[in-house]
């Protein structure tokens, strides 16, 4: 097994709620959220920082940060739903650990997130149809995953199993 997991996937599809739960199971292992970390290095929040600095910006936070914690062992790494388009990414996380697709439904995605508010690729049009139109544009690099696990109604524990009956596997 790879020493790294990276979960991957549209945002809302679980990423940050699986890792934290994956993390638990496998305690040698350390989780670690690429947004939130971006948050905690900037002192802003990813909603402010395409704001003020637009999205290329954000992206080359995003690799700073995605090379750093993929040099690491035992990681568990919460990719933004958008980090796994740019090549450098994909293939660093490709070579470092096991990647795990974390697949969902424009209409399981649309609940999940509904109601929040930090969403900055959201702000505009917020619909079923916008969401199937970024997964659409993103499904042919998010199928090149190691792993891909299907978490339409279930809960995070159910995916944790999965996950790790796919690792043991």
């Amino acid at each position: 097994m790879k020493s790294n997991i990276v979960l991957i996937g549209m945002m809302g599809s679980g990423k940050t709620t699986v890792g934290a739960e994956l993390s638990k199971t496998l305690t040698d292992f350390q989780y670690v959220d690429i947004d939130a970390e971006i948050e905690k290095s900037t002192q802003k929040k990813i909603s402010e920082i395409f704001l003020k600095h637009g999205e290329p910006f954000f992206r080359m936070l995003e690799s700073e940060k995605i090379r750093k914690f993929c040099k690491e062992k035992n990681m568990i790494i919460s990719a933004g739903g958008g980090a796994f388009e740019n090549e450098d990414n994909r293939k660093l996380m490709l070579d470092s650990a096991n990647v795990i697709y974390l697949k969902a439904t424009p209409e399981e995605i649309y609940t999940r997130i509904k109601n929040e508010t930090h969403r900055p690729l959201l702000k505009k049009n917020f619909s079923i149809e916008k969401i199937a139109s970024i997964i659409e544009m993103r499904k042919k690099n998010y199928e090149k995953a190691n792993i891909i696990i299907d978490t339409n109604g279930k809960t995070p524990y159910d995916i944790v199993k999965e996950i790790l009956g796919a690792l043991n596997g």
